[in-house]
């Protein structure tokens, strides 16, 4: 307090693209919503919709908690839904003066954030014993993408027990190196002798013990955290039926071709002896990563699919779980030009609320979205993977693959209880895609991979990949495409443990008839925009403060 009067708070100020809120503190609390115009002006919302809840400050921090409504029903905020969100932040050590803000120089930052995500946070006893699955001083290569593959033996046998959490251990500096790890169930038959020594992926030359390793146990990406299972499933290891030895495969992005880099990341699997009621599944839905899947260059939108198919589910479910599965959490995978992607779920030919969404996708922020409630799937059901990508900088036909500059369009179902699914995914057919650029026919048998092409003459022995690019392409040619490709027969993916196949694999089937593109739901708004919704978020945002900055401000209260 100063003069016995009103506690103030020095000025730090906060610029969060929610809604462009501006926070700012000076000898009396000030507390405005703002936004930004088209030319980057910053400007005062005549509706006001960010309210202060508390703010705190000592030597080294200062704290405000603010909240609003996730739909304000004014043009100048952002509404908020469960996509992800990206929230800027600025501040100054001044106070605002009448000109205004002062420019915040080197005091900014953002950060990706999922802000409705459903935190299912459990306390864990410390005492809790895990295990550590990390690489031992891999060389990263001075190449774009590297897959490198490390066989481990889980060291739990004989007893039954649960995993409840797992945590990345990614090396300090390496945050943006490490894109994704994902941990494989291989076959029980190996022997100890496959420990010996890691591999690059889908190599000529890698290991064949690496090839049984097919069914996705867990799974993370870029800009995630630990993830805590429910306290109702685990992940069982320590039993016949639970993976002996796995497979980590980390992707290693490095686009700057850096020289001399050495990784030792992984993961950390925490367990307990205390056996939940569930054991946890992985299947692995979407797109069947190959060059089938592609997109034209120079689109601002185009939609890929892929289902997992009533066919698969009604087979694998039917047999194993006919009462259904539940699932409750669902990883949504892409690459740089991934821009949205949804996960829509069909029963009977109806279309059911969206399991998983992201809208405003960031491909440096991918985890694991626990759902608000646990949705069934039933033996029969649809499921489609829906991916939005944006190719306005690209000149070249952009391929599924492995790379980051390659695409994906998967997305992982955590479920319970364990059946025998491990892969549920589709792959469009590839010689109508040809069709469309002119191809008449192509050399067979096919000997060669990509496959050549026999005619027409403007084509003639081009691999169907150079042939694809040399087509000229246009928004208005690309939009046609896609509707073609939207409505393609696909081939179905169905896929076991220990690289079995449910026996509809490899069958072609039709995609569903579904409205395109996917509606949601509006929101309604009065014309006075005095229309609440009942549902408030409320941020809190903590500043650290240097001590450098710090005298330059002057005592704190």
């Amino acid at each position: 307090k100063e003069n016995g009067g009103p506690k103030s708070y020095r000025s730090r100020c906060l610029l969060g693209r929610a809604s462009a809120a501006l926070f700012c503190e000076g000898h009396r609390t000030i507390n405005s919503d703002y936004f930004t115009d088209e030319n980057r002006v910053l400007r005062k919302d005549p509706q006001q919709d960010y309210h202060l809840e508390y703010a705190m400050e000592n030597s080294t921090h200062t704290i405000l908690a603010f909240s609003r409504e996730l739909h304000t029903c004014d043009a100048n905020d952002k509404t908020i839904t469960e996509s992800t969100v990206r929230v800027i932040w600025a501040y100054h050590h001044r106070d605002m003066g009448e000109a205004g803000q002062n420019y915040h120089g080197l005091n900014r930052g953002t950060k990706s954030l999922r802000l409705l995500n459903p935190e299912k946070e459990e306390v864990l006893s410390a005492s809790l014993p895990y295990f550590d699955l990390t690489n031992k001083d891999v060389p990263v290569p001075d190449k774009d993408t590297t897959y490198w593959c490390q066989m481990f033996k889980i060291p739990v046998q004989h007893e039954k027990h649960h995993v409840t959490k797992v945590e990345p251990l990614i090396q300090k500096g390496h945050e943006n190196l490490v894109h994704h790890i994902l941990l494989y169930q291989c076959s029980s038959n190996l022997n100890d002798s496959v420990l010996d020594y890691g591999h690059e992926c889908y190599h000529p030359n890698m290991p064949d013990s690496f090839l049984t390793c097919e069914t996705v146990i867990f799974a993370w990406a870029i800009g995630g955290e630990g993830f805590t299972y429910p306290p109702h499933v685990g992940l069982s290891i320590g039993t016949a039926a639970d993976p002996q030895f796995v497979l980590m495969e980390v992707h290693y992005d490095n686009p700057s071709y850096t020289e001399g880099l050495i990784d030792n990341s992984g993961l950390r699997l925490i367990y307990t002896p205390v056996l939940r009621k569930y054991d946890a599944g992985v299947i692995e839905a979407g797109l069947w990563v190959s060059l089938f899947h592609n997109i034209p260059p120079g689109m601002p939108e185009f939609v890929s699919e892929g289902h997992c198919t009533l066919e698969c589910l009604e087979e694998a479910l039917g047999a194993e779980r006919p009462a259904g599965i539940h699932v409750f959490a669902v990883l949504l995978h892409a690459h740089l030009a991934g821009r949205a992607i949804r996960m829509r779920h069909f029963r009977n030919g109806e279309e059911q609320k969206l399991l998983a969404y992201d809208d405003e996708f960031d491909f440096n922020f991918q985890e694991f979205q626990y759902l608000k409630e646990e949705r069934t799937i039933l033996p029969g059901d649809n499921l489609i993977t829906e991916c939005h990508y944006s190719t306005v900088d690209r000149i070249r036909m952009t391929w599924g693959g492995l790379s980051t500059r390659n695409e994906m369009c998967l997305s992982y179902l955590l479920y319970y209880p364990r059946i025998n699914l491990t892969r549920c995914a589709s792959i469009p057919d590839i010689m109508e895609q040809l069709q469309f650029i002119g191809v008449k026919e192509i050399y067979r048998p096919v000997r060669t991979w990509p496959f050549i092409i026999k005619s027409p003459k403007q084509y003639k022995n081009l691999s169907f990949m150079d042939a694809m690019n040399k087509f000229q392409w246009s928004r208005s040619k690309g939009l046609s495409y896609n509707d073609l490709v939207l409505k393609l027969p696909v081939n179905v993916r169905c896929s076991k443990t220990d690289n079995a196949e449910w026996s509809i694999q490899g069958m072609t089937a039709l995609p569903p008839e579904i409205e395109r593109p996917y509606k949601t739901e509006p929101v309604i708004c009065s014309s006075s925009s005095l229309l609440r919704c009942s549902l408030f978020l409320t941020l809190l945002f903590i500043v650290h403060v240097t001590a450098s900055t710090i005298g330059n401000i002057g005592p704190f209260v």
